[in-house]
């Protein structure tokens, strides 16, 4: 079963870098973390002690908490700017304009 958790973070960083990172610059860390979540997994398989046990696994904690923490604010102001600039083209466009019909309150075909 390990090989198949290897395999599956090694799969998902590859798509991240290579075909979400021309969306967005932030999937290249989030591949290459997925990439270390692959090989740190795959050295724990091959590796003769526990690799997420003791002092390993204690810096596995550091890197992978700091990498979601940047990926985390990296996100959060991306979702700020957007929301900024959707903003400022609600104000550009102004309030949406009520077309008025020629039609009376009253005016119906077929009544």
């Amino acid at each position: 079963m390990d090989y198949v958790y290897a395999a599956m973070w090694l799969i998902i960083g590859f798509l991240l870098i290579f075909r979400m990172g021309k969306e967005h610059k932030v999937f290249y860390l989030a591949g290459g973390f997925f990439l270390l979540l692959g090989i740190w997994r795959l050295a724990d398989i091959f590796a003769p002690q526990d690799l997420f046990a003791g002092v390993w696994g204690i810096v596995f904690r550091i890197i992978a908490v700091a990498a979601l923490v940047l990926l985390c604010l990296v996100f959060w102001r991306s979702y700020q700017k957007d929301r900024e600039s959707f903003k400022d083209g609600e104000k550009e466009q102004g309030a949406p304009q009520k077309e008025e019909s020629e039609e009376k309150p009253g005016d119906h075909e077929g009544w």
